[in-house]
């Protein structure tokens, strides 16, 4: 039977091999794929869950309907 520890330890090796130091022009490009990505989930989930996407959308509308500056 394998350890199963294993598996954890050679994520946390793979963490430690990735570069420190990222450029800012990777971390754009990591952060638009993950908003893209995250667009798309969004919109998924209205199509799915039509009646509750509704909802959220008109308690979204009250909070700023009554949000102060």
């Amino acid at each position: 039977m394998p350890d199963l520890e294993e598996p954890a330890e050679d994520a946390a090796e793979g963490a430690a091999r990735e570069p420190a130091s990222e450029t800012d022009a990777e971390r754009r490009r990591r952060r638009a794929q993950f908003l893209r990505e995250l667009g798309e989930a969004k919109a998924l989930r209205e199509r799915v869950q039509p009646r509750r996407a509704r909802a959220a959308r008109m308690r979204q509308a009250m909070r700023m309907r009554t949000f102060r500056w």
